[in-house]
C-alpha cells in the first residue's frame, strides 16, 4: 500500500495540473490545492482529491497538510502570482512570499511531511552578462532582479533556504524558465501568444530570444526533484535558448498559417513599452506591451541546466516537437 500522499498547490495551474496527471499515471495518491473559483480544476483528473483555499489562510492550508495517522505526504509547491507587470503589487508578496512562508509553517508543523519541493523561477537568479551561463546561486539580490515578481520569487527562495538552514526545513529548489507545450487548459500568456499568432493577431513581435521549456519536462522534474533532489540545494530546469523568429516560423509552417510579419527591434520595443506603461497608468488597464516582458526578450536567457540533467535525471525535449505537439492540442481542442 503507498503511504505517500503528494501535496500540489497551484494545481489548476498549467505546469501544476501536469505534475498532478504524471504523478497519478505512476500510482501516487494526489491532493490538489485550488483557488476558490478557478475555472481550470475541472480539467483536474477525477482521482485527485481536491482542496480549495488561499495560500494567505493558514486555516485552510492546514485542513490540506492534515492527513491520517501513518501517511507520509510530500509537498510540491507551485502556486504564485505570475505577471508581466514589473511594478509593485501587495498581492505578489502576500501571496509569493507570505504564502509560501505559510507553505514552509505547514511544513514544519506536520512532521509527517517528509519534504518540501519548492518551485522558484530562474527570473530569482541575477543575470549574468551575455554569452556567459547562468547558474545557481546560493545568494540573492533584490537589486539585481528586474520586476517584483523576480524580486518576490527571491526574497521567497531565501526564506525557502532559510528556514533549511535554520529550522530544520527539509526542502530543494527548482527554477524553471518559461513554459510552453499542450494541455494548458488554463491558457498562460505563452499559450495566448500562440493563438495570437496563428490566428494572424500578432503582425508584429519583438526581435529576442526565449528560454522555454515542455511543461511535460517541466513537471518530471519537478517530481524528479521530490524523489532525488538533496535538501538545501537549488536546480535550473532550462532548455537552449530559442529565437522569437525561429518560434514564429515553427508554428506558422504546423498551423498553416503566415508567421509574424515584422519583429521591433529591442530597443524600439522598449521605447513603445514605456509609453504604453505610462498610458496604462492613467487608463487603469494592463499595457500591451511592458518593459518587463521586452527585458525578458533582450536579456541572457542561457541557463546551465546540467546539474539538473547530472543530480535528477532532467531531460528535454526539442522545442520544435513542444510546438507541434501544442499546435496540435489547440487545433483539437477547438482552441483554433
Amino acid at each position: 500500500m503507498n503511504n505517500v500522499v503528494y501535496l500540489v498547490t497551484g494545481a489548476a495551474g498549467f505546469l501544476g495540473s501536469n505534475i498532478c496527471s504524471q504523478l497519478l499515471s505512476r500510482g501516487e495518491k494526489v491532493r490538489a490545492f485550488v483557488l476558490r473559483g478557478d475555472k481550470a480544476v475541472e480539467f483536474l483528473p477525477n482521482e485527485v482529491d481536491i482542496f480549495y483555499g488561499n495560500l494567505c489562510d493558514k486555516e485552510s492550508l492546514r485542513k490540506f497538510f492534515d492527513i491520517e495517522e501513518g501517511v507520509e505526504t510530500i509537498c510540491i509547491h507551485v502556486a504564485s502570482v505570475v505577471t508581466v507587470n514589473p511594478h509593485y503589487s501587495k498581492l505578489i508578496l502576500d501571496v509569493n512570499v507570505g504564502g509560501t512562508e505559510n507553505i514552509i509553517d505547514m511544513c514544519l508543523e506536520h512532521k509527517e511531511c517528509k519534504k518540501l519541493v519548492y518551485v522558484s523561477s530562474t527570473g530569482a537568479i541575477p543575470e549574468r552578462p551575455h554569452n556567459e551561463l547562468i547558474k545557481e546561486v546560493e545568494d540573492f539580490d533584490l537589486d539585481k532582479v528586474v520586476g517584483w515578481y523576480a524580486k518576490s520569487k527571491a526574497m521567497a527562495t531565501t526564506n525557502v533556504f532559510t528556514a533549511v538552514r535554520e529550522r530544520g526545513l527539509k526542502a530543494c529548489v527548482v527554477y524553471p524558465t518559461g513554459i510552453m507545450g499542450p494541455n494548458d487548459y488554463a491558457i498562460s500568456e505563452t499559450t495566448s501568444t500562440i493563438i495570437k499568432i496563428i490566428k494572424g493577431k500578432m503582425p508584429v513581435g519583438i526581435d529576442g530570444s526565449f528560454n522555454m521549456v515542455d511543461v511535460r519536462d517541466l513537471a518530471a522534474g519537478c517530481i524528479a526533484a521530490a524523489d532525488k533532489g538533496r535538501i538545501g540545494e537549488g536546480y535550473i530546469l532550462g532548455n537552449e535558448v530559442i529565437r522569437f523568429k525561429t518560434m514564429s516560423r515553427i508554428i506558422a509552417k504546423e498551423a498553416g498559417c503566415n508567421p509574424v510579419k515584422f519583429f521591433l527591434p529591442i530597443f524600439i520595443a522598449e521605447m513603445i513599452a514605456k509609453r504604453m506603461e505610462k498610458q496604462a497608468t492613467k487608463t487603469g488597464k494592463m499595457p500591451m506591451m511592458t518593459t518587463f516582458s521586452v527585458y525578458n526578450l533582450k536579456r541572457n536567457n542561457q541557463f546551465d541546466y546540467s546539474k539538473a540533467a547530472k543530480e535528477l535525471g532532467y531531460k528535454v525535449r526539442p522545442l520544435e516537437q513542444t510546438l507541434i505537439d501544442e499546435v496540435r492540442w489547440l487545433r483539437e481542442n477547438g482552441y483554433i
